[in-house]
């Protein structure tokens, strides 16, 4: 038997020992948490913007024109241009709400089961997150939102679950109407529920339009490629039912997120706005995990998005 030189470093694996270091090491539980949430988060797919919050408040403009507010002129050799002033939208302000909460993990259950009890604990308090905070993101979205046109055959008949659906020619006809705006808004986005998503994927009418050769198909991967333009996106907290949204993802609006810190505390950019810490409970034998995000969503561009009424 060989022996190497200069010796190797201990490698701990799954121990006691190793669980309670990575416990005590914040950074190495947002690695592991921000590994979970990774594109959990619906809302900040649909509000791709990103605000730095600072005081609990952030001020914004809505449905800010893209045309300056006079028409150009002719200009004669040797005048003057004429001046044009550049409007802004009306003023909003939206203040930030930290939500979080902590978790328990006791000594015997590190000794027992070592990393499980640390990974379950982490995933739900992301899967709590990700419920709460899209939850009122897809809600704040709905409640600007004020456009809607109904699915082929009017609302009632235009049933995307049932009969003879036409999904993909209503979801261009939304386009279509986001486009005609005139405001530069370019449609890249569709949101639907499980059950419609369901639906989406099963429809022969675009299943036809795909290729199979490539083994990229719904029914060989699981997966929506992108159609048209737009990726399909489904989530279960879309809070109005009956309806599918299409929106412009990149002018939509964002997600206003302030790092608070504090001893202790860690984030990355990567982790959507999270902030972790760990503590160690010594009196009674156990670590507290805590995860929280301060942050609240900003509709800026509310006409870069539509409802289709689907039933």
């Amino acid at each position: 038997m060989g022996i190497s030189y200069p010796p190797q470093p201990p490698v701990l694996t799954g121990d006691v020992l190793s669980a309670n270091r990575f416990m005590a090491s914040p950074t190495l539980i947002l690695r592991q948490l921000r590994t979970i949430a990774q594109q959990r988060f619906v809302g900040d797919m649909l509000l791709s913007s990103r605000f730095q919050v600072s005081g609990g408040a952030v001020l914004y403009e809505q449905n800010e024109n893209i045309y300056s507010d006079r028409s150009p002129q002719a200009v004669a050799p040797g005048a003057e241009y004429p001046l044009t002033t550049i409007g802004t939208g009306p003023a909003q302000l939206a203040k930030v709400d930290k939500w979080g909460q902590d978790s328990l993990i006791t000594d015997e259950s590190i000794k027992r089961a070592a990393f499980d009890p640390i990974n379950r604990a982490l995933t739900k308090q992301v899967n709590q997150l990700v419920k709460t905070i899209d939850g009122f993101t897809m809600s704040a979205i709905a409640s600007q939102v004020t456009q809607t046109m109904d699915a082929t055959g009017g609302a009632g008949s235009g049933n995307w679950t049932a009969g003879t659906p036409k999904i993909l020619a209503d979801v261009l006809k939304a386009v279509a109407t986001i486009r005609a705006l005139n405001q530069g808004y370019e449609p890249d986005t569709v949101v639907v529920d499980d059950l419609t998503w369901a639906a989406v994927m099963s429809d022969d009418k675009i299943a036809n339009l795909l290729p199979r050769e490539n083994g990229s198909a719904p029914v060989q991967t699981g997966d929506f490629p992108v159609v048209a333009g737009l990726r399909w996106l489904r989530t279960p907290n879309l809070p109005v039912g009956g309806k599918a949204l299409v929106l412009d993802s990149r002018v939509l609006g964002g997600m206003a997120d302030e790092q608070l810190g504090g001893p202790g505390y860690v984030t990355s950019d990567g982790a959507a706005g999270i902030e972790v810490k760990t503590m160690r409970d010594d009196e009674n034998d156990q670590w507290r995990i805590r995860a929280r995000r301060v942050t609240v969503p900003v509709i800026t561009e509310p006409n870069a998005a539509i409802f289709i009424n689907k039933v």
